[in-house]
């Protein structure tokens, strides 16, 4: 049996040092500057409706000027670009998962939107676009008559 001896504040510096360096590595690795070609992801809902499609993307700490919404043959392009915060550069960051940059996300139509009524919103960081269906394929009740 092998006796260990008991430090026990020595054991916590230890403990806290560990949990720094442990930080400093998180903040390296998820960090965006360290990860070139890291994408922002754009979180969407997409619903259909009987008159038309809903599509919701999560945009936090967007301004409306800084987003391009484009439709170009029944395809769908959101495009912009999310500015770093400029702060106190003397301040050391511990994580940094926020994503910063350009981005640009693009979903391919159903051929029965009306392209040319296509309407968005921008709202506490959520992005709606309205893409109303062409008449001809929204649902109708048939009478059914006695033959």
């Amino acid at each position: 049996m092998t006796m260990v001896r008991c430090r026990p504040l020595t054991d916590l510096f230890n403990i806290n040092s560990n949990t720094a360096r442990m930080w400093a590595r998180c903040g390296d690795d998820r960090s965006t500057e360290n990860r070139p070609g890291r994408q922002c992801n754009l979180d969407a809902d997409v619903k259909e409706t009987a008159q038309s499609y809903e599509v919701s993307v999560e945009m936090p700490g967007m301004e409306q000027k800084d987003i391009k919404v484009t439709v170009v043959e029944n395809v769908l392009t959101l495009k912009g670009e999310k500015k770093r915060e400029t702060g106190n550069e003397q301040s050391a960051y511990y994580a940094r998962e926020r994503c910063f940059g350009a981005f640009e996300r693009s979903f391919t139509l159903p051929t029965n939107v009306q392209t040319d009524k296509v309407t968005a919103g921008y709202r506490d960081g959520i992005l709606s676009i309205l893409l109303p269906k062409v008449e001809q394929a929204q649902p109708r009740d048939v009478e059914i008559k006695a033959a």
